[in-house]
């Protein structure tokens, strides 16, 4: 289990490298679009989203190569992942505000209980695009009584998951290897 991947650190990106990111991408994208009509920043986040969308397309998925069997494999199974984070992302954020609402507490307010600054951050963090620190989620847990299962991903970052994968290639144990994509 580990946090929710950044997808602020992915739109921080220069490119994306891989089908998962893409997918992230792809979701975020579809989360700003929503964001970005009632907020700025959100907007210009989205427009470099959108940017780094087009060249992945561009390079990997142009008309002038056809897709391999694999190729279309690691797109199906990084789709189906991204889609499990982002209703994950989803089902966490209808327990927060059914919470908020519950005990008559704004998202400000529980910006400010959390230690944040911003309405704009605690947005971010409820939305995913911003992983929750762990003390935020344990105090999401003791004060709004949510599970941790319901608060605590259980995908990890882009970048842990090549560092795991990278060490369990290295092991060259086939046992292991056929869990790889599982992390």
């Amino acid at each position: 289990m580990g946090k929710t991947p950044d997808r602020k650190e992915l739109i921080a990106a220069s490119f994306i490298t891989n089908e998962l990111d893409y997918e992230r991408a792809m979701v975020a994208d579809r989360r700003l679009r929503l964001l970005a009509k009632e907020n700025m920043h959100f907007k210009k986040m989205r427009g470099r989203l959108r940017n780094l969308i087009v060249a992945y397309e561009k390079k990997e998925w142009n008309k002038q190569s056809v897709p391999t069997a694999d190729k279309l494999t690691e797109s199906s199974k990084a789709e189906q992942q991204a889609e499990s984070e982002r209703m994950f992302i989803e089902n966490r954020k209808d327990k927060i505000k059914k919470e908020l609402k519950a005990l008559d507490i704004t998202q400000q307010q529980l910006a400010a209980i959390l230690g944040h600054k911003s309405k704009t951050h605690m947005s971010e963090l409820i939305n995913g695009i911003k992983p929750f620190r762990l003390t935020d989620l344990l105090v999401l847990n003791l004060l709004l009584k949510i599970d941790m299962k319901e608060l605590i991903p259980p995908f990890l970052s882009t970048k842990e998951r090549i560092k795991v994968i990278a060490q369990l290639h290295k092991l060259n144990n086939p046992k292991l290897e056929k869990r790889a994509w599982a992390i």
